[in-house]
């Protein structure tokens, strides 16, 4: 029997399509590898094994199979986006234990499309962080089980990574899509404002926070971003060289950068000029209160997500965050912040197509209960780690994460790719250009260390 599970999405639904495997014998592939594995990686709060069967047996009937871009295709949706029949807890004990009526669109369109929901992942609580760990386990690196997978869509970034689905689902608000991807191997794409349908929490971390997949390959990610931004939005008219500014300083001031990660970087740098587009060392002018900007939206996006919660039933850091956030609720309504940061960088972008650097400053912080520690401590390793991120959730631009290189763990390193408003399409040619010319290893051999 051919092994299903590790399979890309467009080999799966292309198969399913002709009729030489049905959803229901790539799903149980799935679920077996899900028993076997996922005790050791934490990727899934919830899996649905009853439900998927049923759902991938009404796949399988359905008039037009032949025509589905994802037929048969297991996804994982991460905990935080409405699946039918299921609660969304949103990583925390507060959040009420209320199936869904409705699926949320993005998953409505992957359903539409073929897909089939195997579970809901594992989130930190309320998303707040980048290290997914809380009352329903702790999501770890499959490529480093002693590593935090990233946050706060690690369970969905765990589960990619390992092969125990070839898509999911997550989102982005201060670089929650990026993180788990540059951890765990993966290339995402964050969108650009109002590309992909939002509808996360309670206004969307005031607009920042956008729907993205994860994928092995770019042509899976192409392949599922059609499916839920529309085909236009994957396409280019035809090949082209771009302005290419690499940059590897830190936004945020006092923030180093390892040295596996500025390497990346150049030579990244270095294969995309052979290749015949225009590359220079630029640095964005990165305003120096960009911190202090972040700070004030990320908290603030808590504060209104945790209105109407039990706050005897948050962990401690979430407390914190939120009270910290609610001083800032009303100023960044306004939106003022943004708009100057907008205004700053868009010169920069007149002069570029597209800005190379780092997508994380550093490997991951260990696994571990990180929901138990002090939201200082907290905040203090998220930004040592990934200060690249934020810029372009505030920006509302589209941003990417493409495995790049390796740390000395052995782990996976990136970069990220990040373009001007509407930049998809450009963005997805260009990762997938560094795939053909350093092509990466797909999936993390967790299995054959059980052997």
């Amino acid at each position: 029997m051919s092994n299903w599970a590790g399979r890309t999405a467009a080999e799966i639904a292309a198969a399913v399509r002709a009729g030489e495997v049905t959803p229901r014998q790539v799903l149980t592939e799935h679920l077996a590898r899900i028993e076997r594995l996922d005790g050791r990686i934490g990727a899934f709060r919830k899996v649905r094994a009853r439900a998927a069967l049923a759902e991938a047996d009404e796949v399988a009937s359905r008039a037009g199979l032949a025509e589905l871009p994802l037929a048969g295709v297991p996804v994982a949706v991460k905990d935080n986006l409405a699946v039918r029949g299921e609660s969304h807890r949103d990583g925390s004990a507060a959040t009420p234990d209320t199936p869904a009526a409705d699926d949320h669109v993005t998953v409505a369109r992957l359903r539409a499309a073929g897909a089939v929901v195997v579970g809901l992942t594992n989130v930190p609580e309320l998303c707040v962080f980048g290290t997914t760990e809380g009352v329903y386990g702790t999501a770890r690196n499959p490529w480093d089980p002693t590593r935090t997978a990233g946050g706060s869509s690690g369970g969905s970034g765990a589960a990619v990574a390992a092969g125990l689905v070839p898509i999911a689902l997550g989102n982005d608000g201060m670089g929650s899509l990026r993180i788990p991807a540059a951890n765990c191997g993966l290339v995402t794409l964050k969108p650009g404002h109002g590309v992909i349908p939002a509808g996360i929490g309670n206004g969307d971390w005031f607009g920042m926070s956008e729907n993205g997949p994860l994928a092995t390959t770019v042509e899976d990610l192409r392949l599922v971003f059609g499916v839920l931004a529309g085909a236009d939005a994957v396409r280019t008219p035809e090949p082209a060289r771009r302005r290419i500014a690499a940059a590897v300083r830190s936004p945020l001031a006092g923030v180093s950068v390892s040295g596996s990660y500025t390497t990346a970087v150049r030579e990244a740098a270095g294969l995309l000029a052979g290749a015949g587009h225009r590359v220079r060392r630029a640095e964005p002018p990165y305003p120096l209160s960009l911190g202090v900007t972040s700070l004030r939206y990320w908290t603030a996006g808590t504060a209104v997500d945790a209105e109407g919660l039990d706050r005897s039933r948050l962990a401690r850091r979430t407390r914190v965050h939120a009270a910290v956030g609610r001083r800032f609720v009303r100023s960044v309504r306004g939106g003022d912040g943004r708009e100057r940061l907008r205004a700053r960088l868009a010169p920069f972008f007149a002069e570029h197509d597209v800005l190379l650097t780092p997508a994380l400053a550093r490997r991951s912080p260990a696994a571990g209960p990180w929901h138990e520690r002090g939201w200082l401590r907290n905040v203090l390793a998220n930004t040592a780690y990934s200060p690249f991120t934020p810029p372009w959730n505030l920006t509302g631009w589209p941003a990417m994460s493409v495995p790049f290189g390796t740390l000395p763990s052995g782990a996976p390193c990136a970069v990220q790719l990040v373009g001007r408003p509407g930049a998809e399409a450009e963005l997805l040619d260009l990762a997938e250009e560094l795939e053909r010319l350093r092509p990466w290893q797909r999936t993390a051999p967790v299995a054959e260390r059980d052997r």
